[in-house]
């Protein structure tokens, strides 16, 4: 009542935005660890436990040998750094801060900024951890060469978009099925293990078994960025196109879905829990 309002332009509006999640997407980053040196080593540690873990694990078993040809460490590390990119992803955005946060409750602030400033929050510090662990392991251990480093950077962002997006649908029917969520992100990130395909190429799947992973966006992006990783792998039965189409529809859903809920979501909900 007593508030002055002035109006802005569109492209003072749009910068006013892009403030409001560059602060937003530092206070999540932080939100880990007060320290942000200590956050990102933690998220590093992640990573190569993960590397070391299948590494030793197809050691044991005397599966390297079936795997393309190059260097095998940059096998496993290309599969698991887009995993970890999805999964962090989706769980960054489908528990960003809601309609009933005390964050929404300051005027700028909305959801849609909460949302993107989760993802971005993400993505920079997976990029960041995945940059660090390759120069360490390029000058330390072995030189690494990328046969086309911008596309295989391009299916990096790709499963990342596609965590977003799955994380946006979680997000929207996370008030109305709160432990249905709980369990879905659960048997998906566990799911996604064996499904993602970082544990072996499509080339070399029998068509039967091809049939149990293609469904899979996050698939297609791990086996395209090891076509664009290693000069002798060419994939043949994934494509770019299908986890762009399927992102982009998850993003549709997603953004009506958190609009309706966003409508009717109430604090008392999560009471239930």
């Amino acid at each position: 009542m007593f508030q002055q309002t002035r109006k802005s332009s569109v492209v003072g509006s749009a910068l006013t935005i892009l403030s409001l999640i560059y602060h937003n997407t530092v206070r999540d980053v932080r939100s880990s660890h007060s320290n942000a040196f200590i956050a990102l080593g933690t998220n590093m540690l992640t990573a190569i436990i993960f590397v070391l873990a299948f590494y030793f694990m197809f050691s044991v078993l005397g599966l390297r040998g079936a795997k393309l040809r190059g260097d095998f460490l940059l096998y496993m590390m290309s599969g698991i750094f887009l995993y970890l990119t999805h999964i962090k992803a989706l769980g960054a955005v489908a528990g960003a801060e809601g309609p009933t946060s005390p964050m929404m409750q300051h005027a700028p602030m909305n959801t849609m900024i909460s949302i993107c400033s989760a993802a971005l929050g993400s993505l920079y510090i997976q990029f960041l951890s995945m940059v660090c662990i390759l120069f360490i392991y390029h000058v330390a251990f072995n030189p690494i060469e990328i046969h086309m480093p911008i596309q295989a950077l391009g299916m990096f962002l790709l499963a990342w978009f596609t965590g977003c997006a799955v994380g946006l649908v979680i997000l929207a029917i996370k008030p109305w099925f709160p432990t249905f969520v709980m369990v879905f992100q659960t048997v998906y990130t566990r799911a996604n293990m064996i499904a993602s395909g970082k544990l072996f190429v499509a080339n070399t799947l029998p068509t039967f078994m091809l049939k149990m992973f293609d469904w899979n966006p996050l698939f297609h992006a791990i086996d395209q960025c090891r076509g664009f990783v290693f000069i002798n792998y060419f994939p043949r039965n994934t494509s770019i196109d299908y986890p762009i189409i399927v992102a982009s529809v998850l993003i549709v859903i997603g953004l009506l879905g958190e609009f309706y809920t966003r409508q009717y979501v109430s604090s008392s909900w999560f009471a239930r829990r």
